[in-house]
């Protein structure tokens, strides 16, 4: 697949703080992008700098093979953003939010591209009604419907599921992972680790101005190649007889378990079974791998 959006050596400063030090990453066409951050990172500022918001103090980045600094009225035209918060205007009824988006872009069918979209995000029911009265699950959809209008290849999504309930949130999931069914190239930024290993195709993690690591999510979780098994025993004379034949090994001992660190590979799980060899019952064997959560705070430094 080829790389519809570039960005090679970014950077940004607020003063005297240099936000991005020089990010490099690409994203493929049709794909689910998720740039991973603390809070202050700088995904904010990488998406107003991409959405040609912010000017970059330096690098370059195109998008869709235009130059985001140079040709920006270009950029603007095959992109769309949403923000943090809907940007809805309360005022007017879900269809009327989006028959004003067509007028302004100038979409010669905007009317019935308005009623597809309805249909799309689910709103038809509440077509008719002012959005002040949907709930905010139903407004961060008719936001999303309005970034849909003209079919942009690319859409940015900031944090797009900030405050929203567990249900909501998935329902915001199902239809960003339909658009990219549908060929939107999408650049999610969020907060929510569960929310990128849902989603995304491809992760890269912002940390201290720079991309620290990117990849797949199966390919991120191999960048800790340690893993923990659990082993459960019926009694605890069992668990302590285990301890002493599985010593030196990282061990943690409970009432009737053990968890023992490994390097994930077979060769030392293998080697474990082995030690007990069959003289200590084991109840329940099971065994762990990182997760993504272990991957990001490990390497942002806030887990040892």
């Amino acid at each position: 697949m080829e790389n519809i959006i570039v960005v090679k050596d970014l950077k940004k400063s607020f003063k005297k703080q240099q936000v991005l030090k020089g990010v490099n990453f690409h994203v493929r066409k049709g794909s689910i992008f998720a740039l991973l951050g603390s809070n202050g990172a700088g995904k904010t500022t990488c998406v107003r700098i991409l959405s040609t918001l912010t000017k970059a103090d330096g690098g370059n980045a195109t998008i869709c093979g235009f130059d985001v600094f140079r040709q920006a009225d270009n950029v603007r035209s095959n992109i769309s953003l949403t923000g943090q918060y809907a940007a809805v205007d309360e005022t007017l009824t879900g269809r009327e939010n989006l028959q004003l988006i067509g007028g302004l872009k100038h979409l010669p069918d905007s009317h019935q591209q308005a009623e597809a979209m309805l249909v799309a995000v689910g709103l038809e029911d509440a077509a008719s009604k002012q959005a002040s009265q949907y709930s905010g699950g139903m407004r961060r959809r008719l936001d999303i419907a309005m970034s849909l209008m003209g079919n942009p290849p690319v859409i940015f999504l900031d944090e797009p599921t900030t405050g929203l309930d567990p249900q909501n949130r998935i329902a915001m999931w199902d239809m960003v992972a339909k658009l990219a069914e549908g060929g939107t190239t999408i650049f999610l930024t969020t907060q929510y680790l569960e929310e990128a290993e849902y989603l995304a195709d491809h992760i890269a993690i912002l940390h201290n101005g720079i991309i620290t690591a990117e990849g797949s999510p199966e390919e991120l979780k191999k960048i800790l190649p340690i893993g923990e098994i659990k082993l459960e025993f019926a009694k605890t004379t069992d668990r302590e007889a285990a301890e002493a034949l599985l010593a030196g090994f990282q061990i943690t001992a409970g009432c009737k378990y053990l968890e023992i660190s490994t390097d994930g590979t077979t060769k030392q799980v293998a080697e474990i079974l082995n030690r007990l060899n069959g003289s200590v019952p084991v109840a329940r064997f099971t065994q762990n791998q990182p997760s993504l959560e272990d991957v990001f705070l490990t390497l942002i430094g806030e887990k040892q």
